[in-house]
């Protein structure tokens, strides 16, 4: 990664409001060709950093550089990025030709290159063949995969995503991180995604970085991010985790990360609170004390299990956090 030539830097950024909101101090370098999700809560400034490099924001300190040249003097449109909102955004009166061809029109491109530049970015988007149709005959998904298509082709130097999909159901959803993935492996693209979606962020990244209260908790790989949590606040947004206090001390494991003993033998022990199948695995939930354990087991180990059954529990693996951290 450090011998990878870096596209965006933020240096000791800040966005202030006027009510003392925002972020400051905020310093990343994003490489080329790399995607990187900001993930956090509502509130948390994730938006106010994107927004900042898209020239949406007047940055209050510090400076954004894209290929090494400062960009907080640009107005947006002036800038080597585009921007992808939650909103589709696509004119309703235009046709999609129309909607895609806007922008080309306004940089001067000869029209015949205009042509094979929207053919082009819409067989990428899988939407070839509507360029005669209007926004409301296609679907959010569909919708959304002509935003994209429209930021692609004025050829930005980085794409920013403000939670693209986070209107959509599940399975369009999924669908359009799966397109967005192989869209940007096949350009190269260097993008930047902000989400509250923890599976989102693990799925489409490659570097995550989790956002607590404008300031970075965390950077690093979703495995980094998964397996090496370096807080609690971290390791409870991440995934599902299980967490016991002891003395001062905060234990936390993964639901995979347990071992479910029948009989009772193990660190802890309790009683099977509920069983719940997941297709090719099973949530226990087992009541220790005043504590509830989620585990993840197979299914032989399940249909062996029965509610109000005694088993004791053995972590395969446990982070220890400082309990009031």
């Amino acid at each position: 990664m450090s011998e990878r030539k870096i596209k965006l830097q933020l240096k000791d950024m800040a966005k202030k409001y006027p009510n003392g909101d925002g972020v400051e101090h905020i310093n990343l370098d994003i490489y080329e060709g790399e995607i990187v999700s900001f993930l956090g809560p509502s509130g948390c400034g994730k938006t106010t950093i994107l927004r900042a490099i898209g020239g949406f924001h007047d940055v209050t300190g510090g400076d954004i550089t894209i290929d090494g040249q400062s960009i907080i003097a640009l107005p947006p449109e002036k800038r080597p990025t585009a921007m992808v909102f939650q909103s589709y955004n696509l004119w309703p009166h235009m046709t999609i030709y129309e909607n895609l061809a806007f922008g080309l029109k306004l940089r001067k491109i000869p029209q015949k290159q205009i042509d094979a530049d929207i053919k082009d970015a819409l067989k990428l988007v899988s939407m070839s063949g509507s360029e005669k149709k209007y926004p409301s005959q296609l679907s959010g998904g569909q919708q959304q995969r002509i935003a994209i298509a429209r930021s692609l082709l004025l050829k930005p130097s980085l794409l920013l995503l403000d939670e693209p999909f986070s209107a959509l159901d599940a399975k369009i959803r999924q669908q359009m991180r799966e397109e967005l993935k192989k869209i940007q492996s096949d350009l190269g693209i260097t993008v930047v995604f902000v989400t509250h979606d923890q599976e989102e962020a693990m799925t489409l990244s490659h570097r995550i970085v989790v956002m607590n209260k404008g300031k970075f908790a965390q950077v690093g790989t979703p495995t980094e991010i998964y397996d090496h949590p370096n807080s609690k606040y971290v390791a409870s947004f991440i995934g599902e985790m299980n967490f016991i206090d002891q003395g001062d001390k905060t234990i936390a494991f993964r639901p995979e990360d347990v071992n479910v003993n029948i009989g009772g033998d193990g660190m802890i022990t309790g009683k099977v609170r509920t069983i719940m199948i997941l297709g090719h695995y099973v949530s226990v939930n087992v009541q220790c004390g005043d504590d509830v354990i989620k585990c993840f087991v197979n299914r032989d180990i399940s249909d062996k299990l029965e509610v109000g059954d005694p088993v004791g529990l053995t972590f395969t693996k446990y982070h220890t956090f400082d309990k009031n951290e």
